[in-house]
């Protein structure tokens, strides 16, 4: 039975697809794998009783309009492929090609990534159709399989959850079981399934060889939950976006709420953001990496236990002085980055930090300005628009050097009264640049956005500064803190001469994870009393003293009236293509079995409205409810002789057979006699031998889907296109 070889066939790529849970985040990915094995399967049911190439073309095809409809933009009619579409394919393959480059597993579910998953899974199941169902060797299918199966096992440095073998076990042997039909192999097929699942598990359990780290995972997590890599801010939405958060850490022995650093971003780039860069060559971990430094601050002992978190970089709280409980000659640590790194992802058990958690006061932030003591790489906007300038300048107005830029800048952000909104669903762009666009018009991120615009506003401004990124404090939990994928996090760090690397967080976070630290609420509470000043001394309005005051209320802020653009509730944030396309692809598939309707329809009105084309329209519905089960009515055979292999075929009980009658009657008597049935005369007989053939003889999922009577139809019509051409080939020869 071709169906139920073609069915499993989608069945078991979609199995031997398990491993694809360690090398890509979340399970959005899932839906789009589902619905490019769904079409390709629907397509092969649909296209293969017109041959081999005619089927192979047309699931290649029904892939190609799945990731139109999905990826691209200005699709003709929506859902065909044109030059754009073509072009933006590249892209995306391109842009998937640098996130697998520069990223370690698992890496986000980006649109890119989902692309290659999409057409991966799609060409995969088309070759597996071809080898299992079109060249019945379903053996042979195993190559394609053991594809899809061991590329994310090769490149997933995680251990693989015990379930991918037993997946991709069980999906392999049922494709062999299948192939050779399930009602003869039933018994024999399960008891090999089954055996093959046992010895599956059983390798994946014993052996140290099976993927790049090792054994199977005892649960079913898949590895680690938490990594930030080298694409730091995909893999931080990535995090932030998951529907149930995972732990990651127990801190214990933290003095007060601090942000745990990662690694630091120095560089931006035109277009493309803040990027990553490597390392300076470090001080090796454990051991000490500098003196306690001369910087106001609380020394504390801390403890990290580290439970999902899978990276090359080593979380590490304020200014590390020592690190101890690592693997030594691992790890490093670089200083100018105060960033702890490694050359291959690690998860490690725990580790100890001794570090100052940084204090400085507002006076002594004020104090400290100038740049020294750190490169010039730190003021750098090449590429910046102007625009981003000239509204960092509005922004700080009158203020100081130093410290009161940094806190205007932030106090813009996130301050009472903010026009900025915090959101995963970012606003979308017209065209513009993005940055421009974020400050101007759409005011709506996360934390990505506000670290990135706030860190580029210092720098036009002359405050060296970058974007760190790492974890908020997370949860108190009395003796511990646990920190999860929700915490998650980007903030900004300023130079100040003298003092180092100050935090600050433009995100307008309201759940309670943003810190603000002491100098932030100094300068708070002196803004307060500025502001409350003037109303309690003086009534009047205030006094024009010069340009620089009076330019003062005509920031930004208040030159934009309207309000940010209304987010609403952003959902669940499922994407709604993925059902719509699985709704076509049924659709489709059932577009044989739509036309058998629409023909027993037009029969049956056919005979109830009599005349001389109800006895042929009655006659014509029960040979096709016949045909539709199996029983061939050779076309030489008369009524009375198709009428006896009904009766023979169908186990027609005595009451069809006595509708059958019938209708034998009807049809003679109007096909020769002239005398044709009175409205509805025929009617309830046609229906009680349709009945009968159906009470009789069942029908199959592969009778309803493609109806036989509808496929003949079809391969008539192609007949007599055939034998029309080959004639008038023949006169034309002569």
């Amino acid at each position: 039975m071709p169906w139920v070889a073609t069915l499993a066939a989608g069945a078991a790529v979609l199995l031997a697809g398990g491993p694809v849970t360690a090398v890509i985040q979340g399970w959005s990915w899932v839906g789009y794998a589902l619905v490019a094995v769904a079409v390709v399967v629907g397509a092969g049911l649909l296209l293969a009783r017109f041959g081999p190439v005619v089927t192979a073309i047309g699931q290649c095809v029904a892939v190609l309009v799945v990731l139109t409809i999905f990826f691209a933009d200005g699709a003709l009619l929506g859902f065909l492929p044109g030059p754009a579409a073509f072009g933006h394919f590249g892209a995306l393959v391109a842009g998937a090609g640098q996130q697998i480059d520069t990223s370690t597993a698992p890496v986000a579910a980006t649109p890119e990534i989902l692309f290659l998953t999409t057409a991966a899974f799609g060409l995969l199941t088309v070759g597996v159709y071809a080898a299992a169902v079109i060249a019945r060797a379903p053996a042979a299918a195993g190559v394609p399989l053991l594809a899809v199966f061991a590329v994310p096992a090769a490149l997933a440095d995680q251990l693989l959850p015990w379930w991918a073998m037993a997946g991709a076990a069980a999906g392999f042997g049922l494709l062999l079981v299948a192939a050779g039909g399930l009602h003869s192999q039933l018994t024999a097929g399960t008891a090999l399934v089954a055996g093959a699942v046992v010895v599956a598990l059983g390798v994946g359990v014993i052996t140290p060889f099976i993927g790049t780290a090792g054994r199977f995972a005892g649960g079913g997590g898949g590895g680690a939950a938490g990594s930030i890599g080298l694409t730091p801010f995909t893999a931080l939405r990535g995090q932030l976006e998951q529907s149930t958060p995972a732990e990651l850490f127990e801190v214990r022995g933290l003095a007060r709420p601090t942000y745990l650093r990662a690694l630091t971003l120095r560089q931006y780039v035109a277009d493309r953001g803040w990027e990553a860069t490597r390392p300076a060559p470090g001080i090796p971990l454990p051991g000490p990496v500098q003196q306690q430094p001369d910087v106001p601050g609380d020394f504390v002992d801390v403890d990290i236990s580290n439970i999902a978190f899978r990276d090359y970089w080593l979380p590490l709280y304020g200014e590390p002085i020592d690190v101890a409980d690592l693997p030594d000659t691992q790890w490093l640590y670089d200083a100018a980055s105060g960033t702890g790194y490694t050359g291959r992802p690690r998860q490690e058990d725990g580790w100890r930090q001794r570090a100052i958690l940084p204090t400085p006061s507002m006076q002594q932030l004020r104090a400290a300005q100038g740049i020294a003591g750190v490169g010039l790489e730190y003021l750098d906007t090449t590429g910046v628009d102007p625009r981003v300038a000239q509204i960092a300048q509005e922004v700080i107005g009158n203020a100081g050097p130093g410290f009161d830029r940094v806190f205007a800048i932030q106090n813009w952000f996130a301050g009472p009264g903010t026009q900025f909104t915090y959101s995963l669903q970012t606003a979308p762009g017209s065209g513009d640049d993005a940055l421009v666009e974020f400050l101007t018009v759409g005011k709506t991120g996360y934390c990505e956005q506000f670290a990135s615009a706030m860190a580029v506003m210092l720098r036009t401004v002359g405050v060296p500064a970058r974007v760190a990124i790492g974890f908020t404090a997370g949860t108190d939990q009395g003796d511990r803190r646990t920190i999860t994928t929700a915490d998650a996090h980007a903030w900004v760090e300023a130079w100040f001469p003298g003092v180092g690397w100050t935090g600050f967080d433009p995100t307008p976070l309201t759940d309670g994870r943003r810190i603000d630290p002491p100098y932030v609420e100094e300068a708070e509470a002196e803004q307060e009393s500025q502001q409350s000043a003037p109303v309690e001394d003086v009534p009047a309005p205030e006094p024009q003293s010069g340009d620089e005051e009076a330019a003062e209320p005509t920031t930004p802020e208040s030159t934009q009236p309207e309000a940010a653009p209304s987010v609403g509730s952003p959902g669940i944030g499922i994407p709604v293509w993925p059902f719509l396309a699985a709704l076509a692809a049924v659709a489709v598939t059932l577009v044989p079995a739509t036309l058998r309707v629409r023909d027993r329809r037009r029969r049956l009105a056919a005979v109830a409205r009599g005349g001389p084309e109800a006895a042929g329209a009655g006659w014509e519905e029960l040979m096709a409810e016949s045909a539709d089960r199996g029983a061939e009515c050779p076309p030489s055979d008369t009524v009375r002789a198709a009428a006896r292999r009904l009766v023979r075929e169908h186990h027609l009980e005595s009451d069809a057979q006595q509708a059958l009658r019938q209708v034998i009657g009807a049809v003679e008597a109007s096909w020769y006699g002239g005398t044709h049935p009175r409205p509805g005369e025929l009617d309830e007989p046609v229906r009680a031998v349709a009945a009968g053939i159906a009470a009789g003889s069942g029908l199959s999922l592969r009778g309803r889907l493609l109806p036989r009577s509808v496929v003949q139809r079809v391969r008539d019509r192609r007949s007599a296109a055939r034998a029309g051409s080959n004639r008038s080939e023949a006169v034309t020869s002569r």
